[in-house]
């Protein structure tokens, strides 16, 4: 786990996107803890400094993310997530609301349609082959590993999926997400993960919890659409808001929103959540 702020402060948990590392929000999170908060974040499963694992999927984050809250306190907290990290803690505020006081969601409400048009049994049909073609990368991919390169490099192709991040952010991400090899850098994710996919899981799944969310509620999103991200649009998310939610969309950013605007979302975020308590 990563911390910033003095260990004495309320906690409020961040959850990082897919392919990320929890030091990826090393410039944000000193601007919450200079407020007064204890902000905490772990590297996910197969990602960072975390061990690689045999089983990734919602279920195996959500057990993940209940042990980091675990081991914060017994209190409920503030929880951030973004991309893939407020996926799972969308999914966590409605298995488990008595361990989440409020809950700030960047970019990580996937909204792909749930295809009503769809016969019931083409929709199995669907699910079943997405299943599959999942397993079919495990076992393809199990005993490989990642292609090593320059520093340069790497931050190169990951600027191919992230093209608004700047040169210096990306070979910064490279130096903490990755390790130096004989060969070269590689990055520090399980070459089993795969973009889009952790584990057998639909989009819809995910958007159709929020409606029913009983804590103060805040989604954020950007107006610029970028590879590396849902595509999810303020009318996607603003017909599932909770009574408790709202919605903020940020002008001119895309799908990182906290490393684009950090000081902007860090104002919109503090102001969200209150005087630490």
């Amino acid at each position: 786990m990563v911390e910033w702020g003095d260990e004495s402060s309320p906690p409020v948990v961040f959850a990082h996107g897919g392919f990320d590392f929890a030091e990826t929000f090393n410039v944000f999170a000193p601007l919450l803890a200079a407020r007064g908060w204890r902000v905490v974040s772990w590297d996910h499963r197969g990602h960072g400094h975390s061990e690689w694992a045999t089983l990734y999927s919602v279920e195996a984050d959500l057990r993940d993310a209940m042990a980091v809250l675990d081991h914060v306190g017994p209190a409920p907290v503030p929880m951030v997530g973004h991309s893939k990290g407020g996926a799972i803690s969308l999914h966590l505020a409605d298995a488990a609301p008595h361990r989440i006081r409020s809950l700030v969601n960047l970019d990580g409400i996937p909204s792909r349609s749930s295809l009503p048009d769809i016969a019931e049994h083409e929709r199995t049909r669907m699910l079943a082959s997405e299943i599959s073609g999942w397993l079919d990368h495990r076992r393809s991919v199990s005993n490989k590993a990642r292609r090593p390169g320059t520093v340069a490099e790497l931050a190169e192709r990951r600027g191919r999926m992230n093209p608004r991040l700047s040169p210096e952010w990306l070979r910064y991400l490279v130096q903490v997400g990755g390790r130096e090899d004989a060969d070269g850098w590689r990055w520090r994710i399980d070459p089993t993960l795969r973009m889009g996919g952790f584990g057998p899981w639909r989009p819809e799944w995910t958007i159709l919890r929020v409606p029913a969310l009983g804590m103060p509620f805040l989604a954020v999103l950007g107006t610029e659409t970028e590879v590396m991200g849902w595509g999810t649009r303020p009318a996607d998310v603003a017909r599932h808001l909770p009574p408790q939610g709202r919605m903020a969309v940020i002008d001119g950013v895309g799908h990182f929103l906290h490393i684009e605007a950090p000081h902007a979302m860090a104002d919109l975020i503090a102001d969200f959540l209150g005087a630490p308590r």
